[in-house]
């Protein structure tokens, strides 16, 4: 076997690891964020606030025994509220938020994260108990970096169009 068959094989067999962990880890490896829960009642430009202020993607809506109602995110802020020309302020969010949203436990599979990504083009997904009641939330960048660290230094360290190298031959730089 010469040292391109080599490099090739060392891949595969990273690659069936990633599958592997595809497969098999949780969504709870991802390391889910805490859940910013709002009532339905409050505006969008308090929802929005603090959205800004704790650097996330979304607002979990809940009802008044604390059960995932809705969601509303960044993307609903652009399509529901400016590109509808409503006003943050005087707008609610149960006027504009999904609402019965899709959702999955910790410990559901990541694949399955993946494939709700993907197909129903969610890119923020609460976590709930079996009561409904969120403990977390998934985005995609969640999903990503989960998949960067399953990566092997050489792939992430290599350009386009490079060859792939050992491990021990690819510089930091």
């Amino acid at each position: 076997m010469n040292g391109s068959d080599e490099d090739r094989a060392a891949v595969e067999e990273e690659f069936s690891e990633i599958k592997g962990a595809l497969l098999s880890d949780t969504v709870r490896v991802l390391s889910p964020d805490e859940p910013l829960c709002v009532r339905e009642t409050v505006t969008v430009e308090k929802a929005v606030a603090d959205m800004m202020a704790m650097r996330r993607a979304a607002v979990l809506v809940v009802d008044g025994s604390g059960r995932l109602a809705g969601i509303f995110t960044e993307r609903d802020v652009l399509t529901r509220v400016v590109g509808c020309g409503l006003t943050p302020a005087a707008t609610q969010v149960r006027q504009v938020m999904t609402k019965d949203p899709d959702a999955l436990a910790v410990t559901d599979r990541v694949a399955y994260a993946v494939n709700r990504m993907s197909v129903a083009g969610y890119r923020t997904i609460p976590l709930v108990d079996d009561d409904r009641r969120p403990v977390g939330v998934v985005t995609a960048t969640h999903v990503i970096k989960w998949m960067a660290d399953l990566f092997p230094e050489a792939i992430l360290n290599l350009r386009p169009g490079d060859a792939l190298k050992h491990p021990s031959e690819v510089d930091a730089g």
